[in-house]
């Protein structure tokens, strides 16, 4: 990397120096460097070290940057694709989709989800939570509430909890014939067991991307995907809506 003169620039020294460092980090290094230590590169820039670390701050914010304890910082790992486009996707658990089964249970959920599903606080309800993984770390939570009338042939004997019984949950959607979908997105704040499983504060943002999947017969799933908005990104083309995994900050 080399030097630069930020004297001059009306804007924010630390805003004009992340904007330097984010060139830097797609010609100079390398995914999973480590970069120099503060010391080193606030004298390269001719900053200060509070200036530097506001601006490495920045960069980890927008998840182009890893902080990892006893290792140092890394240039965080290339984007992954999520298409939100409801022509590309089926059940889920189709297919290799990136996300891993944790557990399921019978749960009553939210009057909002109960709204979506249609069905009454009386009636069973199998709630799936999976997480979506990137880079070795969980980037996206998700609970799938599937109502028991949409799994008749479920049977409890065979897969009583954990991710056996998740992906029983899944593998009995599966059988049922795909109508159709619809998806939502909007900002949130992570809730206090997403919080802990993404590695965030409660109350940090999230993108949350509600789906509902129907059959002919009406709401067969809903599923409620908790995504860190540091990690994400929306881009929108010919397609629709598509959700863009950025490289993971730590």
């Amino acid at each position: 990397m080399g030097t630069t003169q930020l004297e001059s620039v009306p804007e924010p020294k630390y805003w004009h120096l992340k904007t330097v460092l984010s060139d830097a980090l797609d010609q100079d290094f390398a995914v999973g460097e480590i970069l120099p230590n503060e010391r080193e590169l606030a004298a390269r820039f001719g900053v200060a070290r509070a200036t530097l670390r506001q601006a490495l701050e920045q960069l980890e914010l927008e998840g182009r940057l890893q902080r990892r304890r006893g290792v140092g910082t890394t240039v965080a790992p290339p984007r992954v694709g999520v298409a939100v486009d409801s022509t590309q996707h089926g059940w889920p658990g189709e297919g290799s989709d990136g996300w891993e089964a944790v557990d399921a249970s019978e749960t009553v959920p939210a009057a909002a989800v109960l709204k979506l599903l249609g069905t009454a606080p009386d009636q069973p309800v199998h709630t799936v939570r999976r997480t979506r993984v990137t880079g070795g770390q969980a980037v996206a939570a998700e609970l799938l509430y599937v109502p028991a009338a949409s799994v008749p042939g479920l049977s409890a004997i065979d897969a009583p909890a954990g991710p056996a019984r998740a992906r029983a949950v899944l593998r009995e959607l599966q059988r049922l014939t795909l109508d159709g979908q619809d998806r939502s997105v909007e900002l949130g704040s992570a809730r206090a067991d997403d919080a802990k499983e993404l590695d965030r504060l409660p109350g940090a943002p999230v993108l949350l991307v509600t789906t509902r999947y129907f059959t002919t017969e009406g709401t067969a799933a809903v599923s409620v995907a908790t995504y860190r908005a540091d990690t994400c990104r929306l881009t929108f083309g010919d397609s629709g809506v598509e959700i863009t995994e950025t490289r993971a900050a730590s």
